[in-house]
């Protein structure tokens, strides 16, 4: 199957399996979230991992949703926490509600996340309930390494590149061997397509800094939001790296400057400009693709098959939004 047949099918999965129930105002928040759109990048790589070892994509459907559901709740609790209007285009829920009912809806659907793996039994269970805590976790973990690097007037990339593979990477690994486990694969599989996930997660991070910065409008959101925010992205923290004295006190002080947002998204540029920043980040980008291409060539799977995870994965890093 290609990548939009498994989305269908997920997509007609959780139209059905969504949660109806009272109280209206805990649970048509959770039906907000999810039906907002997005890649469901998630979802679909957790059956894709089972077709790919020849597994019944049936069976993984509630491992899919499960997947899609925990990665909703973080975007509710991460919208609350960077207090954003705004979500895919449309309100967010803490917005479109109160604070009280997205925290309390968020907290809701981590449990049904979870609730989704009490269809697995023994074995499949016990590793899935396992990776899926592990994960939680690490994502908590990678959450509260962003909100640190806030106050942190130095942040290495050594620290930068932990915080992106927990918030985001993991996830995607996750979702990967999440399939994997449910069609009998191999533990050295398991863990092979796992880091293939990490290492494209990481690499699919890092393009959305570059993307930020250096894309176009047809991103989907401002160019520059990074800057306009002063996130410690991968560009800001090479550029700091790289300056002299100066150049680093006028990158701080733009960082800190909250008015003229143009004037501050195009002095910032042409910094990294300066410095070639962008160019060590495509580099970086590169070198993680390279790493998720070597997992591939690892794992136990025809040649065809994997051709086909080959070429996801160029399609997710060769993107323009």
């Amino acid at each position: 199957m290609n990548i939009e047949n498994y989305k269908e099918e997920f997509l007609s999965f959780m139209t059905r399996n969504l949660s109806k129930s009272e109280p209206k105002n805990l649970y048509d928040p959770i039906d907000y979230i999810m039906s907002l759109g997005g890649k469901r990048m998630r979802p679909v790589l957790v059956l894709m991992s089972c077709d790919l070892f020849d597994g019944d994509i049936a069976e993984a459907m509630e491992a899919a949703l499960s997947i899609e559901m925990f990665h909703n709740f973080t975007l509710i609790h991460d919208d609350i926490m960077d207090r954003a209007d705004l979500r895919r285009g449309k309100e967010t829920v803490h917005k479109k509600w109160d604070l009280n009912t997205g925290i309390l809806s968020g907290d809701a659907l981590m449990i049904q996340s979870n609730q989704r793996l009490e269809y697995y039994e023994g074995t499949v269970f016990k590793e899935l309930i396992s990776l899926y805590n592990k994960t939680a976790l690490e994502v908590c973990e990678g959450q509260q390494l962003d909100i640190d690097f806030e106050t942190m007037q130095k942040v290495d990339l050594d620290e930068y590149l932990k915080m992106i593979s927990y918030k985001t990477a993991v996830l995607v690994g996750a979702a990967l061997k999440m399939g994997a486990i449910i069609c009998g694969a191999s533990p050295e599989d398991q863990k092979r397509i796992y880091n293939f996930g990490l290492n494209l997660g990481i690499a699919f991070q890092l393009q959305d800094d570059y993307l930020d910065t250096f894309g176009t409008q047809d991103f989907g959101k401002k160019i520059g939001g990074d800057i306009i925010e002063g996130k410690k992205t991968f560009l800001y923290i090479k550029a700091m790296e790289l300056s002299d004295v100066k150049d680093r006190e006028q990158l701080l002080k733009l960082y800190r400057n909250t008015e003229n947002e143009d004037r501050k998204i195009s002095e910032v540029k042409s910094m990294f400009e300066k410095y070639n920043v962008a160019e060590i980040l495509l580099t970086e980008i590169e070198n993680y693709t390279i790493k998720a291409l070597a997992d591939i060539d690892a794992l136990s799977l025809d040649v065809s098959k994997q051709e086909l995870l080959k070429d996801f994965a160029m399609s997710l890093m060769t993107r323009k939004t």
